[in-house]
């Protein structure tokens, strides 16, 4: 009977060969299930603290100039970090509450790794928060927060109240002595924001017993509707001396109506945000003062603190991003153009 035999020589080729094949076979079945990132940390950690992150950020509504520097503001700090992705996703219209809602939650069920983001309304966003820490994403808020707001989440937004306050006290200035009619633009009722800037607002006109307001109306934050109520207002009330425009649309709108009207410097308009149209109005005497705020320094300390508490662990803390008035006299200064015109280069966030 003829037996078969293998020498150790051609046995050691075959098994190399069985090796190579168990390797892909595992190669290919780890590639199937979507791969398996391995990092030597040191301590078995699989995430290194200082890696990738990636953050959402959500304004109002894209589009206008104010939330454009509010980007520019958190893709600087996402620079300055490095290793750090902004996705910038918003709603077209401040108005739209629902499609925000959907898109808040959207970001948590893709399980971005933090959420930053301006409230439409303070109410209906409040259990977006909460679903986005049940699933253990942090929040930060940037211009506009929730009701109620959670202890753990941040506010990086003006002292709108103060501000709006300031606001009455500007145009008591710009009016002076005497009795005078007034009225009031304001944006979004329900969002955080327009409540604390009409709730100031008349605030300071009850320090001036001079000023009545005969006319308050909401832009709905669009231009064309600013400038709609705003005609309604004048028809109702041909004395009106002044008015404070609450936001950028509002202000556009609202100076958009005053000329028309043939009432541009006879009309004063206290106004809000400094976009080009409005800065263009402050210098050629339309608008006597605007309140200006750092929306640079709210995208940027949004994105900035929210790093810090990912990979550092550092706590988060609300902080007022500060306001600064812009009139004729003062508008070429250092100090306003470091806020008209930021630059990643020198970020105006101290």
């Amino acid at each position: 009977m003829a037996h078969t035999t293998t020498s150790r020589r051609t046995r050691r080729p075959i098994l190399r060969a069985q090796a190579i094949l168990a390797l892909a076979a595992a190669t290919a079945l780890l590639s199937a299930c979507g791969g398996v990132e391995v990092r030597d940390g040191g301590d078995g950690a699989t995430k290194d603290a200082s890696g990738p992150l990636k953050l959402a950020v959500v304004p109002k509504a894209v589009g206008a100039d104010y939330w454009n520097t509010v980007k520019a503001g958190a893709e600087c700090a996402a620079q300055r970090a490095g290793d750090v992705t902004v996705q910038w996703d918003g709603v077209t219209t401040e108005t739209d509450v629902e499609g925000q809602v959907n898109l808040i939650q959207n970001f948590v069920t893709k399980k971005v790794d933090g959420i930053v983001y301006a409230a439409t309304d303070s109410s209906a966003l409040a259990p977006a928060t909460d679903k986005a820490l049940a699933a253990n994403i942090p929040v930060a808020m940037i211009d506009s927060g929730t009701s109620p707001q959670p202890s753990n989440v941040p506010l990086f937004a003006t002292d709108n109240r103060a501000s709006a306050t300031e606001a009455a006290k500007l145009l008591a200035t710009e009016l002076g002595p005497g009795d005078h009619q007034v009225a009031l633009v304001e944006f979004q009722p329900g969002s955080q924001t327009n409540t604390e800037r009409v709730d100031g607002f008349k605030a300071g006109l009850a320090q001036f017993p001079n000023l009545k307001l005969v006319g308050q109306q909401p832009s709905r934050s669009d231009v064309n509707e600013a400038r709609r109520v705003t005609e309604n207002i004048l028809t109702a009330n041909p004395n009106l001396a002044g008015i404070f425009a609450a936001n950028e649309p509002s202000v556009l709108g609202a100076a958009q109506a005053i000329q028309a009207a043939g009432k541009s410097g006879k009309v004063v308009i206290i106004g809000w945000d400094a976009a080009p149209d409005e800065i263009a109005g402050v210098r050629s005497g339309q608008i006597s003062a605007l309140v200006v705020q750092n929306p640079f320094k709210m995208g940027y300390f949004g994105v900035d603190k929210m790093v810090k508490h990912l990979r550092d662990k550092a706590p988060l803390a609300s902080a007022d991003t500060g306001v600064t008035f812009v009139k004729k006299e003062n508008i070429d200064s250092a100090e306003i153009k470091a806020v008209l015109e930021p630059s990643c280069a020198n970020p105006p966030v101290q």
